[in-house]
């Protein structure tokens, strides 16, 4: 047996001592941990997120629906810092029991409406706006596949490969081989139904690309992970190609500085909650 080997007891309980990143806020259970409301600004749409790949998701979204002269998309971002486990807020647990973000409210609708995973919120948007989604039912069905792919697909990018590669208290060279092997079959799924087509649904551009880019388009940008030298990223060159051409979008440049506090200075915006905010 290795150094690393493990048995499980019968009866699992949390080991406390655990390190990692994450460790001071996991908890096996659900729930609010204090009292406290939510801010609410002065749009009908108010996002709590935060510049991680799921919320930037979102956000490209919001600032792609503002670009389309969409003036109902426009929305109040407030920043939610999960380290400081504001998520776990009674404010917060309301709108998403599940306690991760991102997380909207509609105050355009009696009563209110909440949203909660990022998936469900970018459909929400798309069918409020009649934006970014085709019309026909194969053209929407084609497009739900590849939103539908990357929820089930990432959790094996960021739980997996992203946790035991750069956040695990030490590196273990079975998950990280294991998640390893994954990521790279999906990158080439990717690059495989992009060889032929702009977009992953068809050439028109939708909510199935806003939901894959800030996870796999970012990935082959060198910007998730620090991964891609690891990853040989330059293989994928028709996902390389995609992922540099919404990289150039107006729209995502800005929906990816939202609620983003590290890296370049000119990259971050605490929180957005008018279109000037971006001048600063």
């Amino acid at each position: 047996m290795s150094e690393h080997s493990y048995t499980p007891p019968k009866v699992w309980t949390p080991d406390t001592s655990a390190g990692g990143k994450f460790s001071g806020i996991n908890r096996p259970t659900a729930g609010a941990r204090f009292e406290r409301a939510l801010p609410v600004g002065k749009h009908p749409l108010q996002l709590y997120s935060l510049a991680t790949p799921n919320g930037v998701k979102v956000t490209i979204m919001l600032e792609e629906l503002l670009a389309r002269g969409i003036s109902g998309a426009e929305y109040d971002a407030h920043y939610i810092d999960i380290m400081e486990q504001d998520q776990f807020s009674s404010g917060f647990v309301a709108v998403n029991p599940n306690s991760k973000i991102p997380a909207m409210v509609d105050h355009s609708t009696d009563p209110v409406t909440r949203v909660f995973e990022s998936g469900s919120i970018l459909l929400y948007l798309a069918d409020k706006f009649r934006a970014f989604i085709p019309d026909s039912i194969a053209g929407r069905t084609e497009c739900l596949n590849w939103l539908f792919w990357q929820m089930g697909s990432a959790p094996l990018l960021g739980g997996g490969f992203g946790h035991f590669y750069a956040y695990a208290p030490e590196p273990y060279e079975y998950p990280i081989n294991r998640f390893t092997m994954e990521v790279k079959r999906q990158l080439d799924v990717l690059d495989r139904e992009l060889a032929d087509k702009t977009y992953l649904a068809g050439e028109q551009y939708s909510i199935a690309d806003m939901a894959i880019w800030p996870w796999y388009g970012e990935l082959v940008l060198g910007r998730l992970y620090d991964a891609g030298e690891f990853l040989s990223v330059d293989e994928y060159r028709h996902l390389k190609r995609w992922a540099q051409a919404i990289d150039q979008r107006p729209a995502v440049q800005r929906g990816r500085k939202v609620n983003r506090t590290w890296g370049e200075p000119h990259e971050q915006l605490r929180e957005r909650h008018d279109a000037a905010d971006f001048d600063g």
